[in-house]
């Protein structure tokens, strides 16, 4: 299981992304594998938000029939992940992490799930979660 966040997801969408070949390798060989992609649903708002600005709605829709097709499951946010997610904010507010990072940290230790998909090394190598010594930070 891998949860992801949003920078590989807009990556494998845009072509003139430098991370594209990167990111599309890297979900065909996941997909292929039959792991479980997670999603949290602040990194679907984050990822549609973005696709739309960036390459417009019709990239938009394809992401959201992927959602629709279930390659990605969605994991709704509870109020422990929330009082996790402000803990995070508030620890690393000198970085800030902001809520779409600290809800992929939050999921990840609720599932206890070590593997991130990011292209954020920066905020993700300096978290320590709290079921893990680190994560292991993919593609």
């Amino acid at each position: 299981m891998i949860v992801c966040d949003s920078g590989p997801l807009i990556a494998a969408a845009s072509l003139d992304d430098r991370y594209h070949h990167e990111s599309h390798a890297f979900f065909q060989e996941v997909t292929r594998s039959n792991q479980r992609m997670i999603l949290p649903a602040t990194v679907v708002a984050e990822t549609g938000y973005m696709i739309d600005r960036l390459l417009g709605p019709r990239a938009e829709s394809a992401f959201l029939q992927a959602l629709a097709d279930q390659v990605f499951e969605v994991v709704p946010l509870t109020p422990p992940d929330f009082a996790r997610m402000a803990r995070l904010v508030d620890q690393y507010a000198d970085m800030p992490l902001g809520t779409t990072d600290a809800s992929v940290i939050a999921i990840a230790e609720r599932l206890n799930v070590t593997e991130i998909a990011t292209l954020d090394r920066r905020h993700f190598a300096a978290v320590r979660p709290s079921h893990c010594t680190a994560f292991t930070l993919l593609p």
